[in-house]
């Protein structure tokens, strides 16, 4: 996106998935989402690290769910833009006929996606919103690619933060899916020391499309419901949580 600008596309106002983008290393980006990057890094230097770190997590958590447990459908919702190792090239390291569906609520990125995936058989991407459950569960039926009564890997990566009280919409999607589907979140976290910190990336946000909206573990752990969350030390290495301690959290939990 460097240069021009698609059709119908706001450059003048900073994107989370672009800022995301950015942070990552990607093209698909535009000045204000730039400059909106670099003063979160200002905030939080270790940003930058956290970004690629939860893009990491995320991959660990694929490749075990694909490789270990032997899921081969995934759903990921508020997936962003396309960018390296994503969900469906990590599970098709594992096995070339896992199926991964994308949902996101940005048309742009939605656009973006399918022209980028349109040639991959087993990948589809959806335009639905997390606050409607019923919706992302009809469209993405629709695509024929996952079977709503069989174990899915559920992913909510680096999304919650976006969405204002989503609790009660994350326990409908814990109830949509089968017995022995896996539920993956991270979310940015608040913290006593980084008060004044989590204050003005709040005011960075709040000058883009999506304000930001960080919460305690506690709060974050509410999101799993009566789900088992799982030991994650022998498939997330140590330097990877250490990552995570300053700026988020996450988890993996299994529905009995």
């Amino acid at each position: 996106m460097i240069g021009e600008a698609p059709g119908g596309v706001d450059v003048h106002t900073a994107n989370s998935a672009r800022i995301y983008d950015y942070m990552l290393g990607g093209k698909d980006n535009f000045a204000a989402d730039r400059e909106a990057a670099e003063r979160i890094v200002r905030v939080f230097p270790e940003s930058r690290d956290g970004v690629r770190g939860n893009r990491e997590f995320l991959g660990k958590v694929v490749r075990h769910l694909a490789g270990e447990i032997g899921i081969r459908q995934f759903v990921d919702i508020g997936a962003g833009l396309p960018t390296r190792n994503n969900v469906h090239q990590v599970a098709h390291s594992v096995d070339p006929a896992a199926r991964t569906v994308y949902v996101d609520n940005d048309p742009v990125v939605c656009v973006h996606g399918r022209a980028l995936l349109a040639k991959t058989s087993t990948v589809a991407m959806v335009n639905g919103d997390v606050r409607k459950p019923e919706d992302i569960h009809a469209k993405v039926s629709q695509t024929g690619l996952i079977d709503w009564n069989r174990p899915v890997g559920l992913l909510m990566v680096a999304m919650l933060h976006f969405v204002d009280e989503p609790h009660e919409h994350v326990a409908r999607l814990r109830e949509m899916v089968a017995p022995g589907s896996y539920l993956a979140i991270t979310h940015l976290t608040t913290t006593g020391e980084r008060g004044d910190d989590t204050e003005r990336l709040r005011q960075i946000y709040s000058r883009t499309n999506t304000p930001v909206l960080p919460r305690s573990t506690e709060e974050i752990n509410l999101f799993f419901g009566d789900f088992e969350l799982l030991d994650t030390s022998h498939f997330i290495p140590p330097h990877l949580i250490r990552r995570f301690a300053s700026l988020g959290w996450g988890g993996v939990a299994r529905k009995r």
